[in-house]
């Protein structure tokens, strides 16, 4: 058992979505303690939204330089903070927090522009402090089975890798209504240069990454705003080229009728192929090639151990989105206690060695590289679709 973290967070108060789902997923393993926060930039609403979440007052900052400053003098201070603001508020916080040797726990996409994204990744790498970068979808134990399978050899070269992210949500000028969640996706000046393709293509652009073990070299891009006086995308094709020879296709969409959360990824080998789902995130279906195919469930026979490591209860027990979201705080608690004890900070004697190799979470050159992904496609886009090297 480990101790349980102090825990800050910068953005999250009454009204947000994803500051709800970064607390679930920092609690369910006992991992952090929320004990401060800078949670709105109102600072009525910053006070009101700390009393709502059982916060000191003391703890309830108005701005996130206050709380930078004054957690780092006290013993007691956050040994962590989760930045869960809209894009363009990543990059100040972040930084603010790691030039105090405080980790950094931070919403994707990295930040708005690519200007802001090398700033921080200097930052970074003059604190000391951790990055974790919670693309999510990472967490899931299944999409860890399947990036074990594919680093096995189990489909053999990596030929052609197809993923999607489709959703419906903004199917009708949503932004329009007084939605906040939609005003600031669809929003250059918050948003940065990707509309749909900053949301949610870069999550597909991660998993795809994540678990074939390729990065793109260059894409073809045909970015699109179906609806009426949107300025950024709400659609995204793009074609991808590997250095392998392999080829993929990425299609990321808010205005797909029919459509939820729909994160699909196949990936195709010389001997074989595999496919998940993130609506049925419990299942892989593998087929090698000229065989039967096969179906690995979470918790069930033929799992590996990457996937089982991250395994909480037995199979046919669905874990889904907020378990996923968890892993990646209770690789990053794992982490920071590492790290302790390797430097004798907290209550670490400096004698350790590092993190279990195992330990896997998403870092700030995964975002620097969805980040470069964000700016090829526009561009990209721009030319006609012509061919931009990453």
């Amino acid at each position: 058992m480990m101790r349980p973290l102090r825990l800050g967070m910068v953005g999250g108060g009454q009204g947000a979505f994803i500051g709800a789902v970064h607390r679930m997923a920092a609690r369910l393993d006992g991992a952090f303690t929320l004990v401060a926060g800078a949670l709105s930039s109102a600072p009525d609403r910053a006070r009101a939204s700390g009393a709502e979440l059982g916060l000191d007052p003391a703890r309830t900052y108005t701005s996130f330089e206050e709380m930078a400053k004054r957690e780092a003098r006290r013993k007691d201070g956050i040994e962590a903070v989760a930045i869960v603001t809209p894009n363009h508020l990543h990059a100040e916080p972040a930084m603010a927090f790691l030039r105090r040797g405080i980790h950094v726990i931070c919403d994707k996409p990295l930040t708005a522009t690519m200007a802001e994204a090398r700033q921080l990744a200097r930052a970074a790498e003059k604190s000391g402090a951790l990055f974790i970068l919670t693309h999510n979808y990472t967490g899931y134990p299944m999409v860890r089975q399947a990036r074990a399978m594919v680093a096995a050899g189990d489909i053999g070269q990596l030929r052609l890798v197809q993923v999607e992210y489709a959703q419906d949500w903004l199917t009708e000028r949503v932004e329009a209504t007084g939605s906040r969640q939609a005003e600031w996706r669809t929003d250059p000046a918050r948003s940065g240069q990707g509309g749909a393709l900053g949301d949610i293509g870069t999550h597909a652009f991660n998993l795809a990454a994540f678990v074939t073990g390729e990065d793109p070299a260059a894409l073809s891009a045909d970015l699109s705003s179906f609806v009426p006086g949107r300025p950024l995308d709400d659609n995204a094709h793009i074609l991808l080229r590997y250095a392998s020879g392999a080829r993929g296709m990425l299609w990321a969409s808010q205005v797909a009728p029919g459509n939820e959360n729909g994160l699909r990824l196949r990936v195709y080998g010389d001997r074989g192929g595999l496919e998940w789902s993130q609506e049925e995130p419990n299942r892989l279906w593998f087929t090698p090639f000229g065989e039967q195919k096969r179906l690995i469930t979470r918790g069930g026979a033929g799992v590996l151990a990457p996937a089982a490591r991250v395994t909480r209860v037995p199979a046919g027990h669905p874990e889904g989105y907020l378990e996923a979201f968890a892993t990646l705080y209770l690789e990053a608690a794992r982490a920071i206690h590492a790290r302790q004890a390797a430097t004798g900070t907290g209550t670490g004697t400096g004698t350790g060695t590092g993190p279990d190799p195992a330990v896997t979470y998403p870092t700030l050159d995964d975002g620097l590289k969805g980040m470069r992904f964000i700016a090829a496609a526009v561009a990209s886009s721009k030319r006609n679709a012509a061919w931009v090297s990453l």
